[in-house]
């Protein structure tokens, strides 16, 4: 049970996120939902407290853009100043193929909402979550990941844009910030661990064109194989409350298992050099 316990999930008005918030929910956890659209966000709140019977109270909505380092940073500080504890951040929104377009402070959007803009929130957040230790950082990733590079030439996809590679890339630099952040925590009371969860059937996919004629078919393949957000979400919820993972530390799961990575994940003089880079494009200084 996650009685007394806050947790936050981004990007939880829709798919993986939305069904992690009601699954926290039902365990009588608080979430608060940080979201960018925040009247979609209070839908999907009406709606889970409908379908859990859950308190009101446990559930609020916040906006938070993270294609906008000033949105994070505002969220955070309202979050510093409001909230007396944290217990889990659970970095869940992403940005899924979409054409090349760049965000607020001027990075690809894929890149910058799924690595930088959780990358900036979870450095904000840390001291919360280190007095309200033990306290959970749950990082979504994807096993896309096997077929990203971090090309450190070229971060911002300036020389050449493949929407699947930056897809691919963004994912690989969750799994590598989670092996260098849990290094650091070492100690701390604060875990951070990463999972993918599969293919799941969710609207992260809205950028990718389906031929009109094969839709039917695409939809029909879609509930036979793909898992459900419920499904999807199993592992973020684990994660957040089991007891199993105490203590576990800078590891990627996936249905609830300790996975093996490929060596790509697992380099840490990658990961030091991204995570450097990380804090000088959001601004971070040491």
């Amino acid at each position: 049970m996650m009685n007394g316990k806050t947790v936050i999930v981004t990007g939880a008005n829709s798919g993986i996120g939305r069904s992690t918030a009601a699954g926290i929910v039902k365990l009588k956890g608080r979430v608060i939902m940080a979201c960018r659209d925040r009247s979609s966000a209070e839908e999907a709140a009406r709606e889970i407290q409908q379908e859990t019977g859950a308190d009101s109270s446990l559930l609020s909505v916040r906006q938070l853009d993270l294609a906008s380092l000033t949105s994070v940073h505002t969220f955070c500080q309202d979050i510093m100043k409001e909230e007396p504890r944290l217990d889990v951040l659970i970095n869940n929104a992403g940005i899924y193929q979409c054409p090349y377009t760049k965000t607020k402070d001027g990075f690809e959007m894929q890149f910058g909402v799924n690595h930088l803009g959780h990358f900036l929130l979870t450095h904000l957040l840390l001291d919360l979550l280190k007095r309200s230790t033990p306290s959970r950082i749950v990082v979504v990733s994807s096993k896309l990941y096997k077929h990203g590079h971090i090309d450190f030439e070229d971060l911002n996809s300036e020389q050449s844009y493949n929407k699947a590679f930056a897809y691919s890339r963004s994912k690989l630099a969750n799994l590598l910030f989670t092996l260098e952040l849990g290094h650091r925590l070492e100690g701390s009371g604060v875990t951070v661990n990463a999972l993918t969860p599969g293919i799941v059937r969710t609207n992260l996919g809205r950028h990718v064109h389906i031929p009109l004629l094969a839709k039917p078919l695409f939809n029909l393949l879609s509930w036979s194989l793909f898992k459900s957000p419920e499904e999807g979400a199993a592992t973020s919820v684990f994660l957040a409350c089991s007891p199993d993972v105490d203590g576990v530390q800078g590891k990627c799961f996936a249905d609830c298992q300790p996975q093996v990575l490929l060596d790509k994940a697992t380099d840490r003089e990658v990961a030091s050099k991204l995570w450097d880079i990380s804090e000088v494009m959001v601004g971070i200084t040491t």
